[in-house]
């Protein structure tokens, strides 16, 4: 299962894919709002290899690979993923990064609205959560760009440069979702087989 925008496609995480995924996920500079950074590259790679599933099985977490569309290569620019937040309320939380040379291109905003698609449209999901620390001003546009609303802030939640910051909290309905798609019809995304 892939899905394609109209500038990137998003393809499911395999173990081809583990060396750009540890790269990424090792890379402080990428995550320079988190609190923490894994620096054991292959904790990474057991990590995500956890979140593979057979078909029979039903997943607790996605993750796709970011790829553009005009890239005949299919070289990875960055990573969007999805996980199991609340089970039982069928919520889901998402999170994402890309390659430095890649942001403010509309890749990530793309890349979110695909996976929103997925969440609501594929998995049936009755809300979708993000969450970043109040600094990161890119995170929190992305978020709110895709047409999510900023629901919280908890304050003092993060341990960030040896102080504590606040922490945002998004989130998005599946009628909300709707609604917005309905707004803009002419969205050429959609699921690849």
């Amino acid at each position: 299962m892939e899905f394609a925008g109209q500038k990137i496609r998003i393809t499911p995480v395999t173990e081809h894919d583990l060396d750009f995924i540890s790269k990424i996920e090792c890379d402080a500079s990428i995550w320079s709002f988190e609190e923490t950074v894994e620096t054991d590259t292959e904790k990474v790679r057991d990590k995500y290899r956890s979140h593979f599933f057979t078909v029979e099985e039903k997943p607790y977490a996605y993750d796709f690979i970011i790829r553009r569309l005009e890239d005949p290569e299919g070289e990875p620019i960055g990573l969007i993923q999805m996980w199991s937040y609340v089970g039982h309320r069928k919520s889901w939380e998402l999170g994402f990064a890309l390659l430095p040379n890649y942001v403010g291109e509309g890749y990530g905003s793309e890349a979110t609205n695909l996976l929103l698609e997925f969440a609501f449209n594929g998995l049936h999901a009755h809300k979708v959560i993000g969450m970043c620390n109040a600094q990161n001003v890119r995170s929190a546009a992305l978020m709110q760009n895709v047409g999510m609303t900023r629901e919280a802030v908890f304050k003092e939640e993060l341990w960030w440069n040896n102080q504590w910051t606040d922490q945002y909290f998004f989130s998005i309905l599946e009628k909300e979702f709707s609604e917005q798609r309905g707004r803009n019809s002419d969205d050429q995304a959609g699921f690849v087989k």
